[in-house]
């Protein structure tokens, strides 16, 4: 199953919010440190509510830690980034990719966006800069999902 990755994030609202997508996918989110703000915050689980609970969440301390766990099970890095020209909707997911969001204020540094296995984005608006992140994880988890046939099945 695909699971999505924050890079360093900035607003602990869009954090909690992703955490709160992942509860209800049933994915994982790895957290890579440092933070702008205290996992703990408040901010955090006003966004996440009570579904926080409910996340599986990792946490590493950097991003090299994150990434010698990831080459060491052998899982695509998919970078979303509006520095690309392939848009999402056209790329082919595995199950087992990881989808990578840059931190809100920067996104991510060069030496990620070189070691990304593939960088996608979203197209929009001619003059638009971007997407909220939670929002972005949200469409491009969900075609993932879609596409690899891991949607969690509902209990009828």
């Amino acid at each position: 199953m695909p699971e999505i990755a924050l890079y360093q994030p900035d607003i602990p609202q869009n954090t909690g919010t992703m955490l709160r997508l992942a509860a209800c996918m049933g994915v994982t989110v790895h957290l890579i440190e440092p933070a702008g703000f205290p996992i703990s915050d408040s901010a955090l689980k006003r966004a996440g509510m009570d579904y926080l609970e409910r996340a599986t969440m990792k946490r590493h301390t950097s991003f090299s830690t994150f990434e010698s766990w990831r080459i060491s099970q052998d899982r695509r890095l998919i970078l979303l980034t509006t520095k690309s020209a392939q848009v999402y909707t056209k790329f082919a997911f595995e199950a087992d990719d990881i989808l990578l969001m840059g931190r809100e204020s920067s996104g991510v540094p060069d030496e990620v966006h070189t070691l990304a296995d593939a960088r996608l984005t979203i197209p929009m608006a001619a003059e638009m800069r971007s997407i909220n992140v939670a929002i972005s994880a949200g469409m491009v988890l969900g075609e993932a999902l879609r596409q690899t046939g891991t949607f969690p099945k509902n209990q009828d």
